[in-house]
């Protein structure tokens, strides 16, 4: 039976990073909440799109 992966969540991407920020969390506990959060998939995408950040 295959694993369908869930869609990217972004509010469990922004409550890891803000964990640890917070220092709540361990930098191996976060990636592996990002990982699960689904950030490849982000990544992949704003690639794919060409985003590039601006300067700000």
């Amino acid at each position: 039976m295959p694993f369908d992966r869930p869609a990217p969540d972004l509010n469990k991407m922004i409550a890891a990073w803000d964990a640890w920020e917070k220092g709540e969390e361990l930098p191996g506990k976060v990636l592996a909440n990002l990982k699960t959060a689904g950030l490849a998939e982000v990544l992949a995408q704003l690639k794919t799109e060409g985003w590039s950040p601006s300067a700000t």
